[in-house]
């Protein structure tokens, strides 16, 4: 499970970054512009497909077909790939109401989530078909990996047919919840008086972030433990030390042959997120290679996820193709000692983190 960032800072209590003279950024200004370049745009995509994604398993209730249920599942994969984005940002309004589990149950070691799919599928649950009651159910049966069972699992070719009635119309309560939160979150970070007002106004009586050095640690924590997150749980979950000892059906989202697709989309947000917060501003220009080479390095490992997509175990047992998923994990781990080490000692904070537990 993920724990939050510890960061031991080394900076005095200021509103402003101690960064070189020159560069006298206001961590403010460095908030806002993560806000409104990437987190609120983030949010607004991902409530967009996630809406498409609901109008899709509708489509397919009302009128079961091979087509349709390839459309519902291609909203699903492009839902995915919108949360993959934005996951990275587990903070905020994504952790009320459990949201963000509810939003992914995983990694699910024990199959938690699974077992309780089956069983509602097993006995047509009313309830777990029900929209009213989808968001009082186990977090473990109300977002992604539950409706990727539903599309994409053992039987999930009877939603083309008659005989798929109930699991679509589980399937289309799944979705519609997760439209929901997307929307409740979205609306949540767009609104002024909101979070983004309290995580981008550092101050004194603050009741979350006193001082700038507090708003910017928040962010720095994002790129440190979402990096050691897609490394460690989503790519060492199933990548082992050698072709022998891989675990595919414990890569996320194989049943949907989107795991490389995720893993891309994931990196692409922490990109994403670190070019709009103009960090690289604040450094010394003899310092500025750290954002360029971060950036270059982020590109090579979505291009690296990229050529890895489709069926998981395929790729896995294609030596070209696991060489890439094996370039990844190294880029993540440069990528960890840029931001963890090198920006972080240029900003004056040491970085202590060690966020994963065993659970």
């Amino acid at each position: 499970m993920l724990k939050r960032l510890t960061i031991a800072l080394a900076l005095p209590v200021a509103l402003l970054l101690t960064l070189p003279a020159h560069a006298a950024v206001k961590a403010s200004d460095v908030i806002g512009r993560s806000i409104d370049g990437f987190i609120r745009p983030a949010y607004a995509q991902l409530h967009d497909r996630a809406a498409a994604l609901t109008t899709s398993v509708k489509t397919l209730c009302a009128a079961p077909s091979d087509a349709n249920l390839t459309a519902a599942r291609s909203g699903f994969s492009e839902a995915a790939k919108a949360w993959s984005s934005v996951e990275i940002i587990a903070f905020g309004p994504i952790r009320v109401g459990n949201r963000f589990e509810r939003m992914l149950f995983w990694p699910d070691r024990k199959s938690i989530g699974l077992k309780q799919v089956q069983a509602a599928l097993a006995a047509k649950d009313p309830a777990a078909a029900d929209p009213a009651q989808m968001a009082g159910k186990s977090v473990a049966m109300q977002g992604f990996g539950a409706l990727e069972y539903v599309l994409f699992g053992a039987d999930a070719e009877t939603l083309a047919g008659q005989d798929g009635a109930y699991r679509c119309s589980f399937g289309a309560a799944i979705a519609g919840n997760i439209e929901t939160m997307s929307g409740e979150v979205k609306a949540e970070w767009d609104d002024p008086d909101g979070f983004a007002k309290t995580w981008s106004n550092p101050a004194g009586d603050n009741p979350v972030y006193r001082t700038g050095s507090e708003a910017v640690t928040e962010l720095m924590g994002v790129f440190i433990n979402g990096l050691e997150m897609i490394r460690d749980v989503r790519l060492k979950g199933f990548l082992g030390n050698s072709p022998d000892t891989d675990k595919p059906k414990q890569a996320i989202y194989w049943r949907s042959q989107g795991t490389g697709a995720s893993l891309a989309a994931n990196l692409d947000g922490i990109d994403r997120l670190f070019q709009s917060s103009h960090l690289i501003d604040a450094l010394e220009p003899d310092a500025r290679w750290i954002g360029e080479s971060i950036h270059i390095q982020l590109t090579n490992g979505v291009a690296a996820a990229t050529s890895a997509s489709g069926p998981i175990d395929k790729v896995l047992a294609d030596t070209g193709r696991r060489k890439q998923l094996e370039h990844f994990a190294l880029v993540t781990s440069s990528l960890s000692n840029l931001f963890g080490t090198r920006l972080s000692g240029e900003f004056g904070l040491t970085a202590g983190f060690s966020s994963l537990d065993g659970d």
